[in-house]
């Protein structure tokens, strides 16, 4: 069959697409049974102060999980947390200013990136979110808690830190334009599989979907230190650790854990993008915190 495609055949499952599961018996007949539901993202947009706010709705009757990714990347890069949740959470990423398909701002400012995240969820309506964010997005998220309690239930905070000093100047080096995708991949050398989801063609050429300068200015404004803001709240929160990371150290997790109550340390052994590295284990760890609310 077309499409057909062999995802364990182990332990005797195949999927069509994804969507329509069955079991095999003895003898290699395909009984199908019932069909596996999976989010499908609704690409929608906001605007404020005159700025397009892209993000993907991944929907479904779930609660709701609004999820802000980090510096390079944007909200595709949250689909296999989204599927992994569903139906019991409807996930809601966003395209953060300057990346992927949002406008690019006039500053990249701790207030701007807040007043974004709120103004999604004002838009969408929602109340009482759980907010999840990576790296940058995470101090975004936070900081939103920090500023706007009333709207964050609880808090998944993955691989960053309350006083933070990084430098992306090496980013700077990075091609604007390219004349194929695979010319684009080339140049980018090694950074190119962390850069999948922000590749794009463009009227003359291939590039990326947000600006290498607007990246380093975007982390000189994260950069300091945030502590007050961490613990302005007590909202339940997970904080999850990859023990390889070069950007949050295991003493300062267990710091931000000690430090403030309600807080969940789960450590795994991966580098910074730990939803991208083992996606199993952040979904099955975010998970069992979310069935703890």
């Amino acid at each position: 069959m077309s499409g057909l495609r062999a995802d364990s055949c182990s332990w005797g499952v195949m999927s069509w697409r994804g969507r329509v599961h069955g079991r095999l018996r003895s003898g290699g007949r395909l009984i199908f049974m019932e069909p596996i539901s999976q989010p499908e993202p609704t690409r929608a947009a906001l605007t404020v102060a005159g700025r397009r706010l892209s993000y993907l709705d991944f929907g479904g009757p779930g609660r709701p999980l609004l999820a802000l990714h980090g510096h390079f990347n944007e909200a595709r890069t949250f689909t296999g947390l989204a599927q992994a949740l569903a139906p019991v959470w409807r996930v809601v990423a966003l395209d953060q200013r300057g990346h992927g398909f949002s406008d690019r701002p006039t500053d990249f400012s701790r207030e701007g990136y807040v007043h974004d995240a709120a103004a999604l969820i004002a838009h969408l309506g929602l109340r009482r979110t759980v907010v999840l964010g990576h790296s940058l997005g995470g101090v975004n998220a936070y900081q939103l808690a920090a500023r706007h309690p009333a709207v964050v239930s609880a808090l998944v905070i993955e691989d960053i830190g309350t006083e933070t000093d990084d430098d992306l100047s090496f980013c700077l080096a990075w091609p604007h334009r390219a004349p194929t995708r695979a010319a684009l991949v080339e140049q980018l050398g090694g950074s190119a599989r962390y850069l999948t989801d922000s590749i794009r063609e463009y009227p003359d050429g291939w590039g990326l979907a947000f600006r290498p300068q607007d990246m380093v200015t975007s982390v000189g404004q994260v950069n300091g230190d945030h502590w007050d803001d961490w613990l302005a709240t007590d909202c339940p929160a997970l904080l999850i650790h990859g023990t390889q990371s070069d950007t949050l150290t295991a003493e300062h997790a267990a710091a931000m854990a000690a430090r403030r109550p309600h807080t969940r340390l789960v450590s795994l052994a991966t580098g910074h993008t730990v939803h991208e590295t083992n996606p199993t284990g952040f979904a099955a760890a975010v998970r069992a915190f979310l069935d703890t609310l």
